[in-house]
């Protein structure tokens, strides 16, 4: 259709001629309320945006000869900050030659998840990065 018509056409409705596909040979052009439209697809990204589920993320720093009470109250935060729906960084930091057992680091860790494992579960294997290993963990799936 010629543009000019379809102008016309678009002018006698009260409505906007909106080009689709520029790139088309010949370019494709929609006759419609544009200001509807433009309204429509805000709320939709606004619906879509709602739904959009938002972790956070919750860090725990211990280091590889916490004793047991404080051990136990970080397990307690980090059941906590599971529940609420974050997920939960243990960080277990090594000073000076702390570094050189890192297995006692890898032990405590596991240890965590062990008293954890009925609410989370581990997103990866410990990572150790520096002077620093973690492992981030995640709320279990509900069946």
């Amino acid at each position: 259709m010629d543009t000019q018509k379809a102008l016309d056409i678009a002018y006698e409705k009260n409505l906007d001629l909106v080009l689709v596909a520029p790139n088309g040979n010949p370019p494709v052009c929609k006759i419609m309320n544009y200001g509807k439209y433009k309204f429509e697809q805000a709320k939709k990204e606004k619906e879509a945006k709602k739904k959009q589920k938002v972790y956070e993320l919750k860090e725990l720093r211990i280091t590889p000869n916490t004793e047991e009470h404080d051990f136990n109250f970080k397990v307690k935060n980090a059941r906590k900050f599971l529940e609420d729906g974050c997920k939960v960084k243990i960080t277990v930091r090594f000073r000076g030659r702390e570094l050189n057992y890192a297995n006692q680091g890898e032990a405590i860790l596991n240890q965590f998840i062990e008293s954890l494992s009925d609410i989370a579960v581990p997103e990866k294997k410990a990572v150790l990065e520096g002077k620093n290993m973690f492992i981030i963990l995640a709320k279990k799936a509900e069946k």
